[in-house]
């Protein structure tokens, strides 16, 4: 079997040996989170707005950090990953925080064969699509999960950011859907000089397949903004302009580097 049919369990890999770096980063300051610090950046929390007593489902958690989040702000909040490893850290941490916070280990394709249940919301946010081939399929999943007049919140890096190679001195990839992108990576966007190396398969996905994806499964386009900032510094080359915003620095406020959006279920 070729990596590109079996990209979930190719990803899963990569993932779960990822999981570990992560845990133990400043970029994630799993200490600071313990205490109390919330993960989640005002672009989301502005969409997402008061989400006490609402019920969430959260696509591509990683280790949770950003679904413990929701549920300190009052959400009964769920949680799916396709990473074992991220998932069992993700139990562990909820556990050290004591939030009820519950998570489901498999790949969001095949989450109707593990979840039954409708949300007043579904959230996925930063690095998440650019892991899943169909995204008809996804704006499917999204809309079942929602009940009749539940809102979907993304946050994502903007797909401009994706055109270029890692160091941004030139275009290396199609804005648009293509081939399959399959990548070695050495280091991680958490710990550059983590002593790793994995196998990516991954593609680009284009504003407009995003959000025709999601009209067509029936979801209605409240609200779509762009922003010239990354709130992480996860990115080659990039400088601080203000607390928490980051920019590729020769690129300066030139790209758009994020897009937020929030959809109505009628």
């Amino acid at each position: 079997m070729n990596p590109e049919e079996d990209y979930i369990n190719v990803n899963r890999t990569t993932w779960n040996r990822k999981t570990d770096f992560h845990l133990a980063s400043e970029f994630y300051d799993v200490a600071e989170f313990i205490k109390g610090k919330c993960s989640l950046n005002d672009i989301e929390l502005n969409l997402l707005g008061d989400l006490k007593g609402k019920t969430i489902l959260h696509l591509q958690c990683h280790f949770g950090q950003d679904t413990i989040s929701l549920s300190r702000l009052g959400a009964k909040a769920t949680g799916v990953d396709l990473s074992d490893k991220a998932i069992d850290a993700a139990k562990e941490l909820a556990d050290k925080t004591n939030t009820d916070t519950q998570f489901i280990c498999c790949n969001i394709y095949d989450l109707p064969k593990h979840l039954n249940q409708q949300f007043d919301m579904v959230f996925t946010s930063y690095g998440t699509i650019g892991w899943l081939p169909d995204l008809d399929q996804w704006a499917k999943l999204i809309s079942t999960y929602l009940k009749p007049g539940g809102q979907f919140v993304f946050a994502e890096f903007h797909p401009v950011v994706w055109m270029f190679d890692y160091d941004f001195k030139g275009v290396a990839y199609n804005y648009f859907k293509s081939d399959t992108i399959i990548e070695t990576e050495s280091g991680t966007y958490a710990d550059t000089e983590a002593n790793i190396t994995t196998q990516t398969i991954t593609w680009n996905h284009a504003m407009s397949e995003v959000i025709t994806s999601l009209i067509n499964n029936g979801l209605q386009l409240n609200i779509l903004e762009e922003f010239d900032y990354s709130p992480y510094n996860c990115f080659n080359h990039t400088v601080e302009v203000s607390p928490g915003k980051f920019r590729i620095q020769h690129l300066e406020d030139k790209i758009p580097m994020v897009y937020a959006l929030k959809a109505t279920k009628p």
